[in-house]
Parts: structure tokens; sequence; C-alpha cells
């Protein structure tokens, strides 16, 4: 009996190991299963905007995509990400060169494949960066087949390192102002042919810094002076049917060198009053076409 008793203890004891660990089994399962369903949740967005620091860096109430939800009663979804360009900017034209997995390009690429790994890799050391996780987390929750519209704002950043504005002999060069534009154009059309696509075009500019001082319409950084990228981009829109909002001509006084004070805090940056300028010059456009 006490033979037997010993065996039956070992059974229940291999037993209780065996319930042990298919519990801790289920409850890793239950728990990555509700992990990830977080991280699925959907996030509601009629309108998206694309761009740099213009769109991207002013965060709050007063920034201008905050600024279009209200003036349009639609949900927008910044997320534009100050400092980066429409191209993948050449360093030995590195895949794994940080900024090019957030430019316009590597973002609509991670949207078409689903797969937005390449930008949580990215560990940005510039400033003024910290909200770039947030802004890249809700994106992948936007359900691009409930959006409507895209706002595309680009054009500084890829002017100041000079990025090429066009390739002949490859029109999809993603290295390129409008390779980068029309691959853009192209993954966001495969996502949802329905969306409406805007380009916003720079605004007028001034290098206040400079010496001698000049504007942006004046120097070029190695690929053209800003206006050129502008009328490049203004030119591409028409080739690929879809709507431009030009914020670059007629739009900022700069008559008077002193004129960048009116809206801009910097000669780029627009300040409260440029970004309510914009914002409002951007609604009623959209609700006009």
């Amino acid at each position: 009996m006490m033979a037997e008793g010993k065996a039956m203890g070992r059974r229940s004891g291999r037993q209780s190991i065996v319930y042990g660990i298919l519990g801790v089994l289920l409850f890793g399962v239950l728990y990555l299963n509700g992990f990830q369903g977080g991280s699925q949740e959907q996030r509601p967005a009629e309108i998206v905007t694309f761009g740099d620091s213009v769109f991207g860096l002013v965060r709050d109430e007063t920034a201008i995509p905050a600024q279009l939800e209200k003036l349009l009663g639609k949900k927008v979804y910044n997320a534009a990400l100050g400092g980066t360009a429409m191209a993948r900017q050449e360093q030995d034209r590195r895949l794994d060169y940080p900024k090019g997995a957030l430019s316009l390009t590597g973002l609509t690429e991670s949207l078409l494949a689903g797969d937005f790994g390449p930008q949580q890799t990215v560990r940005m050391r510039e400033s003024a960066t910290d909200y770039f996780p947030e802004v890249i987390d809700g994106l992948q929750q936007v359900d691009f087949s409930q959006v409507d519209t895209v706002l595309i704002q680009y054009g500084v950043n890829d002017y100041h390192v000079g990025t090429e504005i066009d390739n002949p002999e490859d029109p999809y060069d993603v290295y390129t102002f409008l390779g980068a534009l029309r691959t853009a154009v192209r993954s966001l059309r495969e996502i949802n042919p329905a969306l409406r696509i805007v380009m916003v075009t720079p605004t007028y500019a001034w290098l206040i810094y400079s010496d001698p001082p000049l504007t942006y319409q004046e120097a070029d950084q190695g690929g053209g002076t800003l206006d050129e990228y502008v009328d490049a981009a203004i030119g591409a829109a028409k080739e690929l049917d879809i709507e431009v909002i030009d914020v670059y001509y007629d739009f900022y006084p700069h008559e008077n060198w002193e004129d960048w004070r009116l809206y801009t805090t910097d000669g780029l940056h627009p300040n409260e009053e440029g970004r309510r300028k914009l914002a409002e010059y951007i609604a009623e456009a959209l609700e006009e076409r």
C-alpha cells in the first residue's frame, strides 16, 4: 500500500507540473493576443497629413492639422514629422539610413506592406523628435479604407540637402524629389484607389541667418532654388492627376526683407498667425474643389 501511495503521489506531482506548464502557456497566449489586439486598435481618421516641421513641429491646438480638423469638421491624423523629406536622403543609397524610413516614400511603402518595422527600429538623436514613435504607432492604426483625403506637404528639407529634383532615366527613383512623389502616390492609390491626394507646396521662406541675407528663392543648396522644387511639384501633380494647394506664390507678402516677421518665427516655420492663415487657406481650398 505504501508503494502504491508513492506511485500515486508521483503521478499527481507530474500532473500538477503538466497542468502548471499548460496554464503558463495558456496565459502567455491570452496575454499576447490581448497585447496584439490592443496594438491593432483602429484610429479613426478621414484626413491624414504627411509632411515636415511646417505641419509637424507644433502639435497643440494651434497646429495646422488640428485647426483643419475644427474648420472642416473631419477627423484629421497628423503624420507629419519635422526634419523629414519627400525623398530618401542620399547616404550611399542605404535603405537602413534612419531618415529614409521616415521619408514620405518610406512611410507609404510601410503602409502598403503593412509593416512599420523599419520605422519602429529607428533611433533619432536629433532634437524635437521625441514624438516620432507615437506618430508611427498611431499611423499604423489608421484604417486607410476610411480615409478620404491625404495631404502631402514637403519640399523644404529636400531643398536643404540638395536632393536631385528628377531622374529622367528613372521617373520612380525614390532618391529624387519627383521620383519619391510618384512612388508615394502610386503606393497610396494601391492602398485606397478612391483617395483624394492633395499636394501642399512649401511657403515662401527666408534664410535669415545667411550672409548676405538671402531668400530660398535666391539660394541654391545643390539641387536648385526652392521655387524650382515648387514648380516641379506643380508640374508633376498635373501629370499624376492630383490636386495642388499653392502657398508659395502670392501667399506670404515678401516685397520687403522684414516681411518674414509677419507670419514666421525664423523665416520658415509659421508662427501662430501663420498657422492660422495656412489652415484657413487650405481648408477653404479643400472645400471649394
